[in-house]
Protein backbone atom coordinates (compact mmCIF):
# COMPACT_ATOMS: atom_id res chain seq x y z
CA UNK A 1 0.00 0.00 0.00
CA UNK A 2 3.06 2.24 0.38
CA UNK A 3 3.57 2.17 -3.07
CA UNK A 4 -0.02 3.40 -3.96
CA UNK A 5 0.32 5.91 -1.22
CA UNK A 6 3.67 7.25 -2.36
CA UNK A 7 2.55 8.94 -6.16
CA UNK A 8 -0.27 10.19 -4.20
CA UNK A 9 1.45 12.39 -1.82
CA UNK A 10 4.13 13.40 -4.84
CA UNK A 11 0.53 14.51 -6.49
CA UNK A 12 -0.41 16.27 -3.28
CA UNK A 13 -3.36 14.25 -2.62
CA UNK A 14 -2.93 12.73 1.38
CA UNK A 15 -3.00 8.92 2.05
CA UNK A 16 -2.94 6.81 4.99
CA UNK A 17 -1.14 3.54 4.45
CA UNK A 18 -2.59 0.77 6.20
CA UNK A 19 -0.42 -1.56 7.44
CA UNK A 20 -0.17 -4.58 9.73
CA UNK A 21 1.14 -3.33 13.29
CA UNK A 22 4.31 -6.07 12.37
CA UNK A 23 4.97 -4.30 9.22
CA UNK A 24 5.07 -0.51 9.99
CA UNK A 25 9.15 -0.11 10.10
CA UNK A 26 9.13 -1.89 6.44
CA UNK A 27 6.49 0.57 5.58
CA UNK A 28 8.44 3.27 6.86
CA UNK A 29 12.01 2.43 5.12
CA UNK A 30 9.97 1.44 1.93
CA UNK A 31 8.41 5.20 2.10
CA UNK A 32 12.36 6.12 1.97
CA UNK A 33 13.41 4.13 -0.34
CA UNK A 34 10.85 6.09 -2.42
CA UNK A 35 11.65 9.33 -1.25
CA UNK A 36 9.11 10.24 1.14
CA UNK A 37 9.92 10.15 4.68
CA UNK A 38 7.54 10.11 7.48
CA UNK A 39 4.73 9.09 5.20
CA UNK A 40 1.25 8.34 7.70
CA UNK A 41 0.80 5.14 8.52
CA UNK A 42 -2.30 3.48 9.95
CA UNK A 43 -0.91 0.11 11.78
CA UNK A 44 -3.70 -2.29 12.08
CA UNK A 45 -3.60 -4.26 15.34
CA UNK A 46 -2.50 -7.82 15.68
CA UNK A 47 -2.33 -10.37 12.89
CA UNK A 48 -5.47 -9.79 10.77
CA UNK A 49 -5.60 -12.86 8.97
CA UNK A 50 -7.01 -14.40 11.78
CA UNK A 51 -9.60 -12.22 13.06
CA UNK A 52 -13.23 -13.00 12.51
CA UNK A 53 -15.33 -10.36 10.85
CA UNK A 54 -16.58 -9.14 14.23
CA UNK A 55 -12.79 -8.64 15.45
CA UNK A 56 -12.22 -6.74 12.12
CA UNK A 57 -15.11 -4.29 12.41
CA UNK A 58 -14.18 -3.87 16.03
CA UNK A 59 -10.83 -3.12 15.11
CA UNK A 60 -11.76 -1.10 12.05
CA UNK A 61 -13.74 1.22 14.38
CA UNK A 62 -11.96 1.47 17.24
CA UNK A 63 -8.09 1.31 16.14
CA UNK A 64 -8.32 2.24 12.42
CA UNK A 65 -10.88 4.79 11.63
CA UNK A 66 -9.53 7.92 13.56
CA UNK A 67 -6.12 7.35 12.80
CA UNK A 68 -7.20 6.97 8.71
CA UNK A 69 -9.10 10.93 9.41
CA UNK A 70 -6.07 12.24 11.08
CA UNK A 71 -3.48 10.97 8.92
CA UNK A 72 -5.90 12.86 5.58
CA UNK A 73 -6.14 15.79 7.86
CA UNK A 74 -4.31 16.74 9.78
CA UNK A 75 -1.07 15.34 8.11
CA UNK A 76 2.34 15.71 8.71
CA UNK A 77 4.97 17.46 6.40
CA UNK A 78 6.35 15.20 4.20
CA UNK A 79 10.50 14.68 4.19
CA UNK A 80 11.43 14.51 0.74
CA UNK A 81 15.54 14.70 1.63
CA UNK A 82 18.08 11.97 1.11
CA UNK A 83 20.13 11.09 4.28
CA UNK A 84 24.28 11.34 3.08
CA UNK A 85 26.68 9.00 2.66
CA UNK A 86 29.92 9.01 2.76
CA UNK A 87 31.83 9.02 -0.86
CA UNK A 88 32.66 5.22 -2.69
CA UNK A 89 36.18 6.05 -1.54
CA UNK A 90 36.16 7.32 1.68
CA UNK A 91 37.38 5.78 4.48
CA UNK A 92 34.51 5.29 7.57
CA UNK A 93 36.73 3.46 10.07
CA UNK A 94 40.32 2.41 10.95
CA UNK A 95 41.28 -0.03 13.58
CA UNK A 96 42.06 -3.92 14.20
CA UNK A 97 40.67 -6.77 12.42
CA UNK A 98 38.09 -7.27 15.37
CA UNK A 99 37.08 -3.60 15.58
CA UNK A 100 36.43 -3.53 11.63
CA UNK A 101 34.26 -6.32 12.78
CA UNK A 102 32.73 -4.79 15.58
CA UNK A 103 32.16 -1.68 13.79
CA UNK A 104 30.49 -3.29 10.95
CA UNK A 105 28.07 -5.33 12.69
CA UNK A 106 26.77 -2.48 14.87
CA UNK A 107 25.73 -0.96 11.83
CA UNK A 108 23.92 -3.30 10.21
CA UNK A 109 26.70 -4.18 7.63
CA UNK A 110 27.30 -8.24 7.68
CA UNK A 111 25.35 -11.07 8.39
CA UNK A 112 26.70 -11.91 11.68
CA UNK A 113 29.63 -13.53 10.69
CA UNK A 114 32.84 -12.08 10.22
CA UNK A 115 33.66 -9.88 6.75
CA UNK A 116 36.99 -9.23 5.53
CA UNK A 117 37.61 -5.85 5.60
CA UNK A 118 37.43 -3.94 2.48
CA UNK A 119 40.06 -1.70 2.16
CA UNK A 120 40.79 0.10 -1.11
CA UNK A 121 43.58 -2.30 -1.85
CA UNK A 122 41.54 -5.04 -1.78
CA UNK A 123 38.47 -3.73 -3.49
CA UNK A 124 41.26 -2.47 -6.29
CA UNK A 125 42.09 -5.73 -6.85
CA UNK A 126 38.64 -6.75 -7.83
CA UNK A 127 38.07 -3.86 -10.01
CA UNK A 128 41.04 -5.12 -11.97
CA UNK A 129 38.62 -7.86 -13.02
CA UNK A 130 35.87 -6.17 -14.03
CA UNK A 131 34.60 -5.44 -17.90
CA UNK A 132 34.03 -2.32 -16.95
CA UNK A 133 35.04 1.21 -15.36
CA UNK A 134 34.44 1.46 -11.30
CA UNK A 135 31.99 4.31 -11.50
CA UNK A 136 29.82 1.94 -14.06
CA UNK A 137 25.75 1.94 -12.82
CA UNK A 138 23.93 -1.27 -12.96
CA UNK A 139 20.92 -0.02 -11.78
CA UNK A 140 18.46 0.99 -8.65
CA UNK A 141 17.79 -1.18 -6.48
CA UNK A 142 14.95 -1.32 -3.72
CA UNK A 143 13.57 -1.36 -0.91
CA UNK A 144 16.42 1.73 -0.61
CA UNK A 145 16.86 2.88 -3.94
CA UNK A 146 20.45 3.07 -3.84
CA UNK A 147 22.51 2.84 -6.87
CA UNK A 148 24.05 -0.95 -7.67
CA UNK A 149 27.77 0.29 -8.96
CA UNK A 150 30.99 -1.69 -9.90
CA UNK A 151 32.65 0.03 -7.00
CA UNK A 152 30.11 -1.67 -4.22
CA UNK A 153 29.88 -4.63 -5.65
CA UNK A 154 33.36 -4.86 -5.43
CA UNK A 155 33.23 -4.05 -2.01
CA UNK A 156 30.36 -6.44 -1.01
CA UNK A 157 32.93 -9.16 -2.58
CA UNK A 158 35.66 -8.13 -0.40
CA UNK A 159 33.59 -8.61 2.61
CA UNK A 160 31.68 -11.86 1.44
CA UNK A 161 35.66 -13.22 0.95
CA UNK A 162 35.56 -14.05 -2.36
CA UNK A 163 38.51 -14.26 -4.64
CA UNK A 164 38.60 -10.80 -6.91
CA UNK A 165 38.32 -13.62 -9.98
CA UNK A 166 35.30 -13.53 -9.08
CA UNK A 167 34.16 -9.94 -9.96
CA UNK A 168 32.57 -10.88 -13.19
CA UNK A 169 30.12 -13.27 -11.79
CA UNK A 170 29.29 -10.71 -8.88
CA UNK A 171 28.59 -7.95 -11.68
CA UNK A 172 26.40 -10.27 -13.65
CA UNK A 173 24.52 -11.42 -10.30
CA UNK A 174 23.79 -7.75 -9.53
CA UNK A 175 22.34 -7.02 -13.36
CA UNK A 176 19.68 -9.99 -12.59
CA UNK A 177 19.00 -8.33 -9.20
CA UNK A 178 18.71 -5.14 -10.68
CA UNK A 179 16.69 -6.72 -13.85
CA UNK A 180 12.54 -5.71 -13.26
CA UNK A 181 11.65 -8.89 -14.29
CA UNK A 182 13.20 -10.01 -11.37
CA UNK A 183 10.85 -8.38 -8.85
CA UNK A 184 13.47 -7.70 -6.11
CA UNK A 185 11.18 -5.28 -4.26
CA UNK A 186 9.66 -8.22 -3.11
CA UNK A 187 11.81 -10.31 -1.59
CA UNK A 188 11.40 -9.25 2.12
CA UNK A 189 8.25 -10.66 1.89
CA UNK A 190 7.04 -12.81 5.10
CA UNK A 191 7.84 -16.45 3.31
CA UNK A 192 11.49 -15.69 3.54
CA UNK A 193 12.41 -16.66 -0.22
CA UNK A 194 15.97 -17.04 -0.40
CA UNK A 195 17.21 -17.40 -4.32
CA UNK A 196 18.96 -20.08 -5.82
CA UNK A 197 22.12 -18.96 -8.19
CA UNK A 198 22.58 -21.39 -10.97
CA UNK A 199 25.95 -21.01 -13.52
CA UNK A 200 26.54 -21.99 -16.53
CA UNK A 201 29.73 -22.11 -18.93
CA UNK A 202 33.67 -22.89 -18.84
CA UNK A 203 33.38 -20.65 -15.91
CA UNK A 204 32.29 -23.32 -13.60
CA UNK A 205 35.76 -25.27 -14.28
CA UNK A 206 37.99 -22.01 -14.76
CA UNK A 207 36.91 -20.79 -10.91
CA UNK A 208 36.40 -23.99 -9.15
CA UNK A 209 32.78 -24.16 -8.47
CA UNK A 210 31.45 -27.63 -7.05
CA UNK A 211 29.00 -29.17 -9.63
CA UNK A 212 29.50 -32.89 -8.80
CA UNK A 213 28.87 -34.82 -4.72
CA UNK A 214 27.29 -31.79 -2.51
CA UNK A 215 26.96 -29.02 -4.75
CA UNK A 216 24.82 -27.17 -2.46
CA UNK A 217 27.12 -27.59 0.27
CA UNK A 218 29.78 -24.91 1.74
CA UNK A 219 33.09 -25.99 1.00
CA UNK A 220 34.33 -24.93 -2.04
CA UNK A 221 35.25 -21.26 -2.09
CA UNK A 222 33.36 -20.04 -4.65
CA UNK A 223 30.26 -21.78 -4.26
CA UNK A 224 29.91 -20.76 -1.12
CA UNK A 225 31.62 -17.23 -0.99
CA UNK A 226 29.59 -16.05 -4.14
CA UNK A 227 26.40 -17.40 -2.14
CA UNK A 228 27.23 -15.24 0.38
CA UNK A 229 27.51 -12.29 -1.60
CA UNK A 230 24.16 -12.40 -2.54
CA UNK A 231 22.76 -11.78 0.98
CA UNK A 232 25.59 -9.17 1.98
CA UNK A 233 24.32 -6.97 -1.11
CA UNK A 234 20.94 -7.59 -0.46
CA UNK A 235 21.68 -6.04 2.72
CA UNK A 236 24.08 -3.64 2.28
CA UNK A 237 22.69 -1.99 -0.92
CA UNK A 238 19.25 -3.03 -1.84
CA UNK A 239 18.20 -2.38 2.36
CA UNK A 240 17.04 -5.69 2.98
CA UNK A 241 17.08 -5.58 6.98
CA UNK A 242 16.01 -7.84 9.39
CA UNK A 243 12.87 -7.30 11.36
CA UNK A 244 12.60 -3.75 9.14
CA UNK A 245 12.36 -4.54 5.45
CA UNK A 246 13.03 -8.08 5.71
CA UNK A 247 9.93 -9.54 6.93
CA UNK A 248 10.22 -13.45 6.32
CA UNK A 249 8.75 -15.41 8.92
CA UNK A 250 11.13 -17.38 9.24
CA UNK A 251 13.47 -16.98 6.56
CA UNK A 252 16.60 -18.97 5.58
CA UNK A 253 20.32 -18.28 5.16
CA UNK A 254 21.98 -17.98 1.69
CA UNK A 255 22.16 -21.02 -0.70
CA UNK A 256 25.79 -21.67 -2.18
CA UNK A 257 25.84 -21.49 -5.90
CA UNK A 258 24.49 -24.33 -7.79
CA UNK A 259 26.60 -25.15 -10.84
CA UNK A 260 25.39 -27.14 -13.44
CA UNK A 261 27.35 -30.46 -14.69
CA UNK A 262 27.41 -29.81 -18.61
CA UNK A 263 30.01 -32.90 -18.78
CA UNK A 264 27.01 -34.86 -17.67
CA UNK A 265 25.18 -33.01 -20.11
CA UNK A 266 26.97 -33.69 -22.96
CA UNK A 267 27.15 -37.60 -22.10
CA UNK A 268 23.30 -37.52 -22.77
CA UNK A 269 23.09 -35.18 -25.50
CA UNK A 270 20.83 -32.34 -23.36
CA UNK A 271 21.77 -28.53 -23.63
CA UNK A 272 22.42 -26.80 -20.61
CA UNK A 273 19.79 -24.65 -18.53
CA UNK A 274 21.33 -21.32 -19.81
CA UNK A 275 20.70 -22.51 -23.46
CA UNK A 276 17.04 -22.98 -22.47
CA UNK A 277 17.35 -19.41 -20.83
CA UNK A 278 17.99 -17.89 -24.59
CA UNK A 279 21.94 -18.35 -24.36
CA UNK A 280 24.46 -19.81 -26.46
CA UNK A 281 25.85 -23.64 -25.14
CA UNK A 282 29.18 -22.55 -24.01
CA UNK A 283 28.29 -18.94 -22.83
CA UNK A 284 29.12 -18.57 -19.36
CA UNK A 285 25.75 -17.42 -17.63
CA UNK A 286 24.62 -16.77 -14.11
CA UNK A 287 20.42 -16.86 -13.61
CA UNK A 288 18.99 -16.02 -10.23
CA UNK A 289 15.46 -18.14 -9.12
CA UNK A 290 13.47 -17.59 -6.23
CA UNK A 291 13.46 -20.78 -3.74
CA UNK A 292 10.43 -20.61 -1.16
CA UNK A 293 9.62 -24.39 -1.05
CA UNK A 294 12.29 -26.55 -1.96
CA UNK A 295 12.80 -30.64 -1.12
CA UNK A 296 15.28 -33.50 -1.91
CA UNK A 297 13.56 -36.64 -3.63
CA UNK A 298 15.92 -39.42 -2.83
CA UNK A 299 15.56 -42.78 -4.26
CA UNK A 300 13.82 -42.30 -7.25
CA UNK A 301 14.92 -45.87 -8.84
CA UNK A 302 12.25 -48.19 -7.05
CA UNK A 303 12.76 -51.55 -6.56
CA UNK A 304 12.51 -52.82 -10.72
CA UNK A 305 11.10 -49.56 -11.67
CA UNK A 306 14.21 -47.44 -12.73
CA UNK A 307 12.49 -46.65 -16.68
CA UNK A 308 11.81 -43.21 -17.24
CA UNK A 309 8.47 -42.76 -16.67
CA UNK A 310 8.05 -44.49 -13.32
CA UNK A 311 10.79 -41.54 -12.51
CA UNK A 312 9.48 -38.95 -14.29
CA UNK A 313 5.87 -39.73 -12.31
CA UNK A 314 7.86 -39.62 -9.11
CA UNK A 315 9.31 -36.01 -9.60
CA UNK A 316 5.86 -34.68 -11.23
CA UNK A 317 4.18 -36.08 -7.95
CA UNK A 318 6.73 -33.95 -5.73
CA UNK A 319 6.68 -30.78 -7.99
CA UNK A 320 2.97 -30.81 -7.50
CA UNK A 321 3.37 -30.94 -3.91
CA UNK A 322 6.07 -28.30 -3.65
CA UNK A 323 4.76 -26.19 -5.64
CA UNK A 324 0.85 -25.96 -5.12
CA UNK A 325 0.86 -23.58 -2.34
CA UNK A 326 2.42 -21.05 -4.53
CA UNK A 327 -0.35 -20.97 -6.57
CA UNK A 328 -1.31 -18.20 -4.66
CA UNK A 329 1.45 -15.69 -5.59
CA UNK A 330 0.47 -17.17 -9.62
CA UNK A 331 -3.51 -15.59 -8.85
CA UNK A 332 -2.00 -12.73 -7.65
CA UNK A 333 -0.28 -11.53 -10.98
CA UNK A 334 1.08 -10.71 -12.56
CA UNK A 335 3.66 -13.62 -12.95
CA UNK A 336 3.88 -17.91 -13.83
CA UNK A 337 5.34 -20.14 -11.88
CA UNK A 338 8.81 -21.89 -12.83
CA UNK A 339 10.21 -24.77 -10.82
CA UNK A 340 13.53 -25.49 -10.98
CA UNK A 341 14.27 -29.21 -11.07
CA UNK A 342 17.98 -30.34 -10.13
CA UNK A 343 18.77 -33.99 -11.49
CA UNK A 344 21.50 -35.89 -10.54
CA UNK A 345 23.85 -37.06 -13.51
CA UNK A 346 22.45 -40.45 -13.01
CA UNK A 347 18.66 -39.60 -12.59
CA UNK A 348 19.38 -37.33 -16.03
CA UNK A 349 21.01 -40.47 -17.50
CA UNK A 350 18.20 -42.73 -17.03
CA UNK A 351 15.97 -40.44 -18.25
CA UNK A 352 17.84 -39.70 -21.49
CA UNK A 353 18.23 -43.28 -21.79
CA UNK A 354 14.46 -43.95 -21.68
CA UNK A 355 14.78 -41.66 -25.29
CA UNK A 356 13.71 -38.52 -24.00
CA UNK A 357 14.88 -35.34 -24.66
CA UNK A 358 15.39 -32.36 -22.10
CA UNK A 359 11.97 -30.79 -24.28
CA UNK A 360 10.01 -34.57 -23.90
CA UNK A 361 10.84 -34.29 -19.69
CA UNK A 362 9.45 -30.40 -20.03
CA UNK A 363 6.33 -32.24 -21.77
CA UNK A 364 5.48 -34.81 -19.84
CA UNK A 365 5.66 -33.12 -16.44
CA UNK A 366 2.99 -30.62 -18.07
CA UNK A 367 1.30 -33.89 -18.84
CA UNK A 368 1.15 -35.52 -15.07
CA UNK A 369 2.45 -32.64 -12.55
CA UNK A 370 -1.35 -32.09 -12.13
CA UNK A 371 -3.55 -31.74 -9.15
CA UNK A 372 -7.46 -32.14 -8.73
CA UNK A 373 -9.09 -28.76 -8.90
CA UNK A 374 -10.89 -29.43 -5.42
CA UNK A 375 -7.13 -29.80 -3.55
CA UNK A 376 -6.51 -26.12 -4.54
CA UNK A 377 -10.02 -25.26 -3.01
CA UNK A 378 -8.76 -26.46 0.06
CA UNK A 379 -5.37 -24.48 0.35
CA UNK A 380 -6.18 -21.55 -1.31
CA UNK A 381 -6.31 -18.32 0.53
CA UNK A 382 -6.71 -15.84 -2.45
CA UNK A 383 -9.12 -16.12 -5.29
CA UNK A 384 -10.49 -19.66 -6.89
CA UNK A 385 -8.85 -20.61 -10.17
CA UNK A 386 -12.13 -19.60 -12.56
CA UNK A 387 -11.33 -16.21 -10.72
CA UNK A 388 -8.02 -16.12 -11.85
CA UNK A 389 -8.88 -17.22 -15.33
CA UNK A 390 -11.71 -14.31 -15.81
CA UNK A 391 -8.72 -11.71 -14.47
CA UNK A 392 -6.65 -12.49 -16.75
CA UNK A 393 -3.79 -13.82 -14.49
CA UNK A 394 -3.78 -17.56 -15.13
CA UNK A 395 -4.87 -19.14 -18.89
CA UNK A 396 -8.19 -20.59 -19.65
CA UNK A 397 -7.16 -24.22 -18.98
CA UNK A 398 -8.19 -23.60 -15.50
CA UNK A 399 -11.34 -23.23 -15.95
CA UNK A 400 -12.63 -25.07 -18.63
CA UNK A 401 -15.03 -26.60 -16.56
CA UNK A 402 -16.80 -26.68 -12.99
CA UNK A 403 -15.88 -30.23 -12.38
CA UNK A 404 -13.97 -30.20 -9.01
CA UNK A 405 -12.19 -33.34 -9.84
CA UNK A 406 -10.31 -32.40 -13.19
CA UNK A 407 -7.26 -32.55 -13.04
CA UNK A 408 -5.39 -28.84 -14.00
CA UNK A 409 -1.37 -27.98 -14.63
CA UNK A 410 0.92 -26.82 -12.10
CA UNK A 411 2.80 -24.72 -14.82
CA UNK A 412 0.88 -22.71 -17.79
CA UNK A 413 4.03 -24.77 -19.80
CA UNK A 414 6.19 -26.99 -20.75
CA UNK A 415 8.75 -24.70 -21.16
CA UNK A 416 8.07 -23.12 -17.26
CA UNK A 417 9.74 -26.29 -16.17
CA UNK A 418 13.88 -25.38 -15.10
CA UNK A 419 15.87 -28.32 -15.94
CA UNK A 420 19.58 -29.05 -14.22
CA UNK A 421 21.58 -31.26 -14.25
CA UNK A 422 24.69 -31.68 -10.68
CA UNK A 423 25.14 -33.01 -7.58
CA UNK A 424 26.64 -36.76 -6.72
CA UNK A 425 26.89 -38.55 -9.92
CA UNK A 426 26.50 -42.11 -8.00
CA UNK A 427 23.09 -41.35 -6.27
CA UNK A 428 19.68 -41.38 -8.15
CA UNK A 429 18.23 -37.74 -6.13
CA UNK A 430 16.43 -34.89 -7.06
CA UNK A 431 16.09 -31.66 -5.82
CA UNK A 432 13.20 -29.44 -6.23
CA UNK A 433 12.50 -25.79 -5.99
CA UNK A 434 9.32 -24.13 -5.85
CA UNK A 435 9.40 -20.66 -7.66
CA UNK A 436 7.14 -18.00 -6.22
CA UNK A 437 5.87 -16.49 -9.79
CA UNK A 438 6.43 -12.94 -9.96
CA UNK A 439 8.40 -12.43 -6.80
CA UNK A 440 12.18 -13.53 -7.38
CA UNK A 441 11.13 -14.65 -11.45
CA UNK A 442 13.81 -16.42 -12.66
CA UNK A 443 16.32 -14.24 -14.57
CA UNK A 444 19.89 -15.09 -16.58
CA UNK A 445 22.69 -13.22 -17.82
CA UNK A 446 25.82 -13.70 -19.50
CA UNK A 447 29.18 -12.60 -17.45
CA UNK A 448 31.05 -10.52 -19.26
CA UNK A 449 35.08 -11.56 -18.98
CA UNK A 450 37.96 -8.76 -18.67
CA UNK A 451 40.32 -8.69 -21.30
CA UNK A 452 43.21 -11.19 -20.70
CA UNK A 453 40.88 -12.89 -18.55
CA UNK A 454 43.29 -15.62 -17.06
CA UNK A 455 41.31 -17.88 -14.28
CA UNK A 456 43.66 -19.87 -11.57
CA UNK A 457 41.96 -23.19 -13.12
CA UNK A 458 42.06 -22.63 -16.60
CA UNK A 459 45.04 -25.56 -16.99
CA UNK A 460 43.54 -27.71 -14.03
Amino acid sequence: MVRASAPAEKAGIPSASLVCEGFVQQGIATGAGLGLRNLPMVPYPGQIMSHSLDELRRNVETAIADQVVRSLTVQPAVDGGSVAEPGPADTIFRGSFEEVNAYFYANGWTDGLPIVPPTIRKVEEFLKFAARPATGSLGSLLPDKREATIWNVAVNGVMAGCRPEYMPVLVALVEAMADPAFGLEHLGHTPGTEVLITINGPIVKELGFNDEQGALRTGFQATSSIGRFWRLYLTNVAGFLPHKTDKGTFGGTWRVVLAENEDALRKIGWPPMSVDQGFQAGDNVVTVNSCTSSDVLFAVFGVGQTNAESILDRLAIRTVDIQIYLFNLALLGPGRLRPQIVLSPCVADAIARGGYSKAAVRDYLYQHARFPASRWDKLRVVRPLHRGVERGDIPRIYAESSDPDRLVPIVWSPEDFLITVSGDPGRDNCFICGQNGFIGYPVSKKIALPEGWNPPFAGA
